[in-house]
């Protein structure tokens, strides 16, 4: 069988300005900056024959790299399609012209038009600065598409309808959600939230499920699940590189404590074809609300859905 493609999860940093409250940020002991070194090698890691997408965002604010205009402006002559995640904090004027046009699609991390429930879930960030910078995106940015990840959190979505209002006013209609609240691999037990309520919420809304994004079509997606030993669709679709320039075994892994390569010595093709053949890791398996995610019935689903959405 052919190789399939996966998507990249790139962290510039595992350094941030927020402390969201979703994020269990006390398991990140000794939170680094890439230099610009290890970025040179990602970068000729990541092959378009391997990748058919790369997300710069892991677990910091790629914003707040202090080589984030270098970094940038390097991407705009590589093959593959590179989108980036912010938290809109840091997203001034200088920093979207930087960005229009090196990456395909910005997306911005929200939680609810309501303050006092941003307030309690994007903790340490100032909304109106952070409304205030999408905004300027929405008139800036020309060739980058901007997009808002809503936050699937149980109090977030009491407002989600005021949310979604509230981007529509101002003509940013881009606007996804996971159709799972995932528990970072049991470091929050406590989130839970049905996958059949958020599945409804997006109908509702008309919001882009965020699965599609780390599959480049059902083919690949039937690949990875037939070529890997552990059957666990999140892990097998995504690769998680560190600001150390270390392969993660999973995105999941948010002590960064299961390095399974380097990218000093090891290709992307070669890390997928070892973790083909690794098993679940008790340590962050076990209590992972994304392993066994999928029944067929749901899989089947989605890949019709999936087809659905590039014909239309």
């Amino acid at each position: 069988m052919t190789p399939y493609k996966i998507a990249v999860n790139w962290e510039w940093t595992s350094k941030c300005n927020a402390r969201c409250s979703m994020c269990p940020r006390e398991d990140i002991v000794n939170p680094q900056i890439m230099d610009r070194a290890t970025f040179d090698q990602v970068l000729n890691r990541i092959d378009a024959d391997d990748a058919f997408r790369c997300v710069i965002a892991g677990y910091g604010e790629p914003t707040s790299h202090p080589l984030f205009d270098e970094f940038i402006e390097v991407l705009r002559e590589h093959p593959v399609d590179f989108d980036m995640v912010s938290n809109g904090q840091l997203l001034n004027g200088e920093r979207l012209a930087k960005l229009d046009g090196a990456v395909g699609k910005l997306i911005v991390s929200f939680s609810s038009i309501s303050p006092a429930v941003y307030k309690r879930v994007h903790v340490n960030l100032d909304q109106e600065k952070v409304k205030a910078n999408i905004l300027a995106a929405k008139r800036s940015l020309k060739q980058t598409r901007l997009g808002i990840s809503l936050t699937p959190m149980p109090e977030c979505l009491d407002t989600l309808s005021d949310t979604v209002d509230w981007f529509h006013s101002h003509g940013i209609s881009e606007l996804s959600m996971s159709p799972t609240l995932y528990n970072r691999g049991g470091k929050d037990e406590d989130l839970t939230v049905p996958s059949e309520r958020l599945r409804k919420l997006i109908r509702r809304y008309n919001l882009h499920s965020q699965e599609f994004d780390f599959i480049s079509g059902p083919l690949d997606f039937f690949k990875q699940s037939y070529k890997n030993n552990f059957k666990c669709a999140a892990r097998n679709s995504d690769l998680f590189i560190s600001s150390s320039g270390q392969y993660l075994y999973c995105f999941n892994d948010i002590s960064h404590s299961q390095p399974i390569g380097s990218v000093d010595s090891m290709s992307v093709r070669e890390v997928i074809e070892r973790r083909e053949k690794m098993p679940a890791l008790e340590s962050l398996c076990a209590n992972c609300n994304l392993n066994n995610r999928y029944g067929l019935a749901e899989i089947v689903g989605v890949a019709a859905r999936y087809q659905m959405r590039a014909r239309g």
